[in-house]
């Protein structure tokens, strides 16, 4: 059986993005390869993004935003977008889904955890969809 990969890709990689791919590597379970980039990466992640996941047993804090590469999108049988709009480019012949969700950038960390709440449950129902 061959392992899919999700990419997810917002602007900046630094929050949603980076939410939903640590989300994924602990549901999968290694079922699923995981990446994460941004069309236009920002320095750092977002703060509250780092501790609104470690809240929930996720250290994220070694990681850094990275820029999307042509062949990271290639190589990704499923691509979720996470409201980057057109700012994330569409590749032919991948499977998208487009997750409309709020930026946590300079959103306090009450307002994160909603957002992550609602990544982790997205995530959840892509396990069982890809994996059943």
């Amino acid at each position: 059986m061959t392992i899919p990969q999700v990419m997810f890709l917002c602007v900046h990689n630094a929050g949603r993005s980076q939410m939903g791919a640590a989300f994924l590597e602990r549901e999968a379970e290694g079922r699923i390869t995981v990446i994460s980039a941004g069309s236009a990466p920002g320095e750092k992640l977002n703060p509250a993004v780092v501790a609104a996941l470690l809240e929930v047993g996720i250290d994220i804090s070694a990681k850094k935003p990275r820029a999307l590469t042509d062949e990271m999108a290639r190589a990704s049988d499923v691509i979720i977008t996470m409201g980057c709009g057109d700012a994330c480019p569409v590749y032919p012949g991948k499977k998208y889904l487009d997750w409309d969700l709020v930026d946590p950038a300079g959103k306090s960390l009450e307002e994160v955890r909603i957002i992550r709440d609602d990544i982790e449950q997205r995530v959840r129902q892509l396990v069982a969809d890809l994996l059943t």
